[in-house]
């Protein structure tokens, strides 16, 4: 009886005592701030404006000027397909991209043709 009891104890200092050797987290890794935002510049006939990583891309569209002709909305159709850097991106569904990593591109910015 004695050793079980004495188990019993010996496993319940060990469970309180985990807790022990986790580091405290400062409140930063908790809570998300404004600061850790990656902004991607993009171009559109000289006008630059710098828009949020994964914001829709109509609205980036919207307020550089660029004017793609939608018919679904949906992502089914492509007719709103813009070229971003080269790549082929549907406005209606379509996410701004991340910041390039070339210099040069962080620079210039992301030319749209639309």
């Amino acid at each position: 009886m004695k050793t079980a009891f004495t188990f019993a104890l010996v496993t319940l200092a060990a469970i309180s005592s985990a807790d022990a050797f986790v580091p405290n987290q400062p409140s930063s890794f908790l809570t998300k701030t404004s600061s850790t935002e990656l902004f991607t510049v993009l171009s559109y006939k000289g006008k630059k404006k710098d828009f949020k990583a994964g914001s829709p891309i109509k609205n980036a569209c919207a307020n550089l000027g660029v004017k793609p002709k939608y018919s679904c909305r949906k992502g089914d159709c492509a007719s709103c397909t813009i070229s971003v850097a080269g790549t082929r991106i549907k406005a209606c569904v379509g996410k701004v991209p991340p910041e390039p990593r070339l210099k040069s591109l962080q620079e210039k910015g992301l030319e749209i043709k639309g």
